[in-house]
């Protein structure tokens, strides 16, 4: 019964801006690891960031890092990932994903996933 659901995907221009939202449901554990995978085409999934429920740490995928943030809105059970400055090669399928483990790392260790969304599609193209 455990839900995500992405929203916030789109067209846009470089150097425009995305949020993307993910809407958790149905998990009911305190302390777990949330956050944001990617896939372009021909290629393989990529960790973009993720966030500790447990003490709040983040990570971020040296390509984003200075351009994206993730942030978590504990009353409302939803991650967003801010998007600024997107260029081209962040074309891709996003997906909000849970692990149970409130110390994954979805950079270094892209591994461990429990629950997984559908996917938003986010494209940056002029």
């Amino acid at each position: 019964q455990v839900q995500l659901v992405e929203s916030g995907g789109g067209l846009v221009q470089p150097g425009g801006s995305l949020r993307l939202s993910c809407a958790a449901s149905g998990f009911t554990l305190d302390y777990y690891t949330i956050g944001w995978f990617r896939q372009a085409p021909g290629k393989e999934r990529e960790g973009v960031s993720c966030i500790s429920t447990s003490d709040g740490s983040t990570r971020y995928a040296d390509s984003v890092k200075g351009r994206f943030t993730i942030s978590r809105d504990n009353a409302k059970n939803t991650v967003y990932l801010q998007m600024n400055s997107l260029k081209p090669e962040d074309t891709a399928v996003y997906y909000c994903a849970i692990s149970r483990s409130p110390g994954s790392d979805y950079v270094r260790r892209p591994y461990g996933v429990d629950y997984w969304g559908k996917g938003t599609l986010v494209t940056v193209s002029s």
